[in-house]
């Protein structure tokens, strides 16, 4: 799933293209995208999209009379830019938006189709997106310790929580708790004033050093490989190679359909974590399906 680092190169990479630039059509080959019908989709056509903005893992599209597109990519979905009037792959597209100089298209590999377009009218209405999370970019220290200790959860699922902080996934967290040298099963109620000061910084380092380094890679194109498994990660999707720092064996967690990764030596004292009490302990303090705790930001769904 696009996490906060590549949503923010997605969003500085369409207002480059696209800001004040008219958009004269959606084009719909899903109609299930799209999980509005008031206002109308049309009510956009031919609107020049003024701003892009975040909300959490969501990427806003600002036009003129506060409309709104609210769009969320989920795991599979992703944008690419190509000519004008471009056709939408078969298997795998859900939508076009046709500008003058080219068209931005909306696809979701996979059968679960999750990826999902909202189309709303005024502040008020977009706020309902926002689950609450905390700008982990913009927090203070303070901030932050106050709501880390809200409710007492495993770090993976704090971290990754879209009530508790916004933009935070699985891949990113994983990379975070690796850098501050926590164990992922790590109870916040159980953390001292240290630990959570070394949170808060790896949260801040980890994700302002991958913004800069997708940017770096993206230069003036457009992000067309977004992924989850970046070479450069330390732990994330790297079971069974050596840990950069240590050079210990990367380990996992498995449990429903969720992998946790991390390094025994940096992070757990050398104990492996993968036995059946603590997949026990993360299915109840984890959903099933990694995107669950997206889906119930989405306005109106049981928290």
């Amino acid at each position: 799933m696009p996490e906060l680092p590549d949503i923010t190169i997605y969003i500085e990479r369409l207002n480059a293209l696209l800001r004040d630039r008219p958009l004269r059509q959606i084009r719909l080959a899903s109609p299930f995208v799209l999980r509005t019908a008031q206002p109308p989709l049309e009510s956009l056509h031919q609107k020049p999209v003024i701003d892009f903005e975040r909300i959490g893992k969501r990427i806003v599209f600002v036009f003129p009379d506060e409309l709104f597109l609210v769009l969320h990519l989920m795991i599979a979905g992703r944008l690419r830019w190509r000519e004008p009037g471009a056709r939408i792959p078969g298997k795998i597209g859900l939508a076009a938006f046709d500008f003058d100089h080219g068209t931005l298209l909306l696809t979701e590999a996979g059968t679960q189709k999750r990826a999902s377009m909202h189309v709303v009218q005024g502040r008020n209405a977009l706020q309902g997106f926002d689950a609450g999370g905390l700008d982990v970019l913009n927090m203070t220290v303070d901030a932050f310790r106050e709501r880390l200790l809200s409710e007492n959860h495993t770090l993976k699922r704090t971290l990754t929580d879209p009530r508790l902080f916004s933009g935070i996934g699985n891949a990113y967290s994983d990379e975070i708790l690796h850098r501050a040298g926590l164990s992922p099963i790590l109870q916040t109620h159980k953390m001292t004033p240290e630990q959570i000061e070394r949170l808060y910084s790896a949260i801040r380092t980890t994700l302002t050093e991958w913004i800069d380094r997708l940017r770096e890679e993206t230069g003036d194109g457009f992000p067309e490989s977004v992924t989850a498994f970046h070479p450069g990660m330390a732990v994330h999707g790297k079971y069974g190679q050596p840990c950069p720092v240590c050079g210990s064996t990367i380990q996992r967690i498995r449990y429903a359909h969720n992998e946790t990764n991390y390094c025994p030596t940096c992070q757990t004292g050398g104990r492996l974590l993968a036995d059946r009490a603590l997949s026990r302990l993360l299915k109840q303090d984890w959903p099933r399906r990694p995107e669950e705790l997206e889906e119930r930001t989405q306005p109106g769904a049981r928290k």
